[in-house]
């Protein structure tokens, strides 16, 4: 065992003590030890429970004949950061997460690893963590909230965010206001709809890193509860029988995980947290390939913000297991796949059945016969941008308007707000990505202000930052290179005709070669909007989006 390195032997008597000063008898000190590391915070909804989950796991660890140690994991709520500074933290602390589990997992010689995330980078965080260290390793999250209601509306986050911007239409009251603000997130868990922190949820399931049921399980379902009691139980297993995460989270695994993103129509973060993922996994992993699965995979599922379901109605409808059994009808799936439930693919979604329809198109009668995220490039994001196309109206498919530039979300914000975007627009917002943010600031307000006043389906926005999961209209992110490396974006002057074809894959500036590279002449990349602590070294060190914005040496 691992742990045999920190308690076995004469020289480890003193380490023993340490053990023993914990209260752990001399069985518990002889079993394998596991690390649980929980995500739990007062400050993010999706967390306030999972000192519950982690209780059941450790349960279900020391029923399996282990002895559970909790260790903490930090947390930003990207909703709650949103639209500050706050925001700038909530993509680097991704790598913070993996980091810490790193340096815990190996300073202590823990056995195994049981995950307990939610919520946006936590779960990419986790996932990183366990890829790097190749030590048996599995994720049970803390589960999506329940969709609110408002009258006889089902709401989420999302419809709060709009609602700022319906409010400054004067579409809507303060009093109508107010109810959304009460009634939007009804519950703990990760926020309802189809956004990132669940995207990620159901991606994992995917990847066979969770056992079934994990990504649609509502937070407040006791399903949960005896979920995270079986998945301490198992990853004894997973020691016992040394299953480690590469084993699990091969090129195929991340095959199956791309094309249930289509079928779900995910959170275009996805595409840079899988690609982080990927990267601690060693598996080659780049937007092409990502372009080339959705180009094949139908888009089955239209959950919030994209339609009009949410997470607990993909869960009644038979959840991820569900949307993997129809995309195996078409041998969309690499079936043979191993995962943390000992059994391959194949064998988990074996009596998998799709109980609604309305749900989880079948994939005879799929929404799309391309999948929900779409890579588009181009003169303006030579190495690729990222749309949710599956919540992009019909009309805005194929877009072409003038440009209106802005250096900064805060900015473009202000402009929204004062009514200053006309119909037909494209917003532009750079200086917003990984290294220009710094932190590549996950923008709601501008695209959920736009909604909000009705303009979604007549204004497009592009940004080298990146939009929220709740993001719904014709929102071009992760455009790539970003300004602050000198990438087109940079370039772009207002009145510059913007054209967009999501069919075909394409962004373009409409500028001639010649004149960027007269505007290039000379350019120099503002100061940096943050050059102190943290987020001045993760500037420094943290690649392209099209790369995931990873930390390289």
């Amino acid at each position: 065992m691992r742990s045999d390195s920190v308690k076995f032997g004469l020289e480890r008597a003193p380490h023993r003590s340490l053990f023993k000063a914990l209260g752990l008898t001399e069985e518990e000190i002889n079993r394998p030890l596991v690390g649980i590391v929980n995500a739990s915070s007062q400050i993010v909804p999706g967390h306030m429970h999972l000192d519950q989950i982690t209780a059941a796991v450790k349960t279900g660890v020391a029923m399996a004949g282990g002895t559970p140690i909790e260790f903490p994991a930090i947390g930003v709520c990207d909703g709650i950061a949103m639209g500050h500074i706050g925001m700038h933290y909530s993509l680097p602390t991704r790598e913070l997460i993996a980091d810490s589990i790193e340096a815990m997992a190996l300073a202590h010689g823990f056995d195994g690893l049981v995950l307990v995330p939610n919520c946006d980078k936590i779960v990419p965080g986790m996932l990183m963590a366990a890829a790097r260290l190749n030590i048996p390793a599995i994720v049970v999250s803390g589960g999506p909230m329940l969709k609110g209601r408002s009258g006889d509306k089902e709401v989420s986050l999302t419809d709060m965010f709009e609602a700022v911007g319906a409010f400054k239409a004067g579409k809507i009251g303060e009093e109508e206001l107010a109810e959304l603000e009460d009634c939007s997130c009804p519950s703990c868990g990760s926020c309802s709809g189809m956004f990132t922190a669940n995207s990620m949820n159901c991606l994992t399931e995917a990847l066979g890193m969770v056992l079934p049921g994990n990504g649609t399980i509502p937070a407040v379902y006791s399903a949960r509860i005896r979920l995270a009691k079986a998945t301490g139980m198992r990853i004894m297993e997973l020691v016992k029988k040394e299953i480690r995460p590469r084993a699990i989270m091969t090129a195929e695994a991340f095959h199956n995980a791309l094309s249930v993103d289509m079928a779900l129509g995910c959170s275009t973060n996805s595409m840079l947290h899988l690609a982080a993922i990927a990267y601690e996994a060693g598996v080659a992993f780049d937007l092409d390939k990502a372009n080339a699965i959705s180009a094949q995979t139908p888009n089955l599922c239209r959950l919030a913000p994209a339609g009009p379901h949410f997470v607990e109605d993909l869960y009644a409808a038979g959840g991820v297991p569900a949307v993997m059994k129809e995309l195996s009808r078409k041998g969309l799936l690499k079936v043979d796949c191993l995962t943390v439930t000992g059994q391959n693919v194949g064998a988990n979604i074996a009596a998998a059945e799709n109980r609604d329809t309305t749900v989880i198109r079948p994939i005879d009668e799929p929404y799309a016969p391309t999948g929900g995220i779409a890579v588009l490039k181009g003169n303006l994001a030579p190495y690729g941008s990222v749309v949710k196309r599956s919540a992009v109206a019909e009309a805005m498919l194929r877009h072409e308007g003038p440009a209106r530039v802005f250096d900064s979300e805060d900015n473009a914000v202000k402009a929204i707000l004062a009514g200053e975007i006309q119909k037909g627009d494209v917003v532009v917002i750079r200086y917003e990505g990984p290294r220009g943010g710094p932190g590549m600031r996950e923008m709601l307000m501008p695209t959920s202000v736009l909604a909000g006043m009705g303009l979604d389906a007549e204004v497009a926005l592009i940004t080298d930052g990146r939009f929220s999961g709740a993001t719904r209209g014709a929102s071009i992110g992760h455009v790539s290179p970003e300004a602050a490396e000198g990438g087109p974006i940079a370039f772009v002057q207002d009145g510059d005709m913007i054209a967009i074809d999501m069919n075909n894959g394409t962004l373009t500036l409409k500028v001639s070669a010649a004149e960027l590279e007269r505007r290039k002449a000379g350019w120099m990349p503002p100061p940096p909007k943050i050059n102190q602590g943290y987020l001045a070294r993760y500037a420094r060190f943290v690649s392209s989006a099209n790369e995931g914005a990873v930390l390289k040496i």
